[in-house]
């Protein structure tokens, strides 16, 4: 590559747009612990007291329950911030994509979930994304769908994740476009 483009060898990685690299006896930890602490910082949590999931497990949010919010921009800033950090939190990235489908009429009960998952990154700042090396090329895929998980439209959530040895490489949570008329049409 050096033949065909101007590049110079500045040593071992340390960090790449804004995510913290860190090589181990594994092989390669990645984190964004910095970013979950300014996010903290800038919702003024950094004194909560942390919660151990992210998710409230006993409530659906709708676009129809609570009161709208008078001043959505710091909802949708701190979303909008939590979505980067997706990136090395994987297990994030359910309760992320369900506060971001609310981005347009933002309410206290989704700015209450997404100060929850604010809670969660407080007891959790230091976890990352672990890249094994020395994996064996076998590629798996685990997915599923909670069928008509949305009260308001009755629409799925679906999500995946993939595999490369025991290497997470690929990961999603997603609103489906149609609504599925069984759990097997769902998944």
């Amino acid at each position: 590559m050096k033949i065909e483009f101007p590049m110079s060898d500045c040593g071992e990685l340390d960090s790449f747009l804004g995510i913290s690299t860190i090589f181990n006896d594994k092989g390669l930890f990645l984190n964004q612990m910095k970013y979950a602490e300014d996010i903290i910082q800038r919702a003024g949590m950094q004194d909560c007291k942390p919660v151990a999931i992210p998710v409230d497990l006993k409530s659906k949010l709708s676009d129809q329950i609570g009161t709208p919010l008078q001043n959505p921009t710091e909802y949708r800033s701190l979303e909008g911030a939590l979505q980067y950090l997706t990136f090395t939190r994987p297990d994030i990235a359910y309760v992320v994509q369900q506060v971001c489908l609310f981005m347009h009429d933002p309410r206290d009960l989704h700015m209450q979930a997404l100060r929850r998952v604010l809670r969660y990154l407080q007891g959790t700042k230091e976890q990352g994304l672990q890249l094994l090396k020395h994996q064996p090329l076998k590629l798996t895929a685990y997915t599923d769908a909670d069928w008509a998980g949305c009260p308001t439209t009755r629409r799925s959530t679906s999500g995946f994740c993939l595999f490369l040895g025991d290497n997470l490489v690929s990961w999603s949570a997603k609103r489906q476009p149609t609504v599925s008329r069984s759990s097997a049409e769902a998944e």
